[in-house]
């Protein structure tokens, strides 16, 4: 899932099976979003990725994203079930 908010583009979401994996499908999808952001005019493009999640983090760092100096922060509204 991404989105364009006229100002950046965003990366919300973005899953391969487990069994498709190592396949460079995630790279593939990457690189149609980024396509698609930037024929709207998107000049950047930011991941939002759980820092626990390393094995995605490196796949960022691969596709050459750099880990800017943010903070993003959340309050669930609707709790767990």
């Amino acid at each position: 899932m991404a989105g364009y908010d006229g100002h950046r583009g965003s990366v919300y979401y973005l899953a391969v099976a487990p069994g498709h994996q190592q396949m460079s499908l995630g790279r593939a999808l990457m690189e149609e979003v980024e396509q698609r952001l930037l024929a709207l005019g998107c000049p950047k493009v930011n991941v939002l990725v759980r820092t626990s999640n390393a094995s995605v983090l490196s796949f960022c760092d691969k596709l050459g994203y750099a880990r800017d100096d943010a903070f993003s922060s959340g309050k669930r509204l609707i709790p767990d079930i």
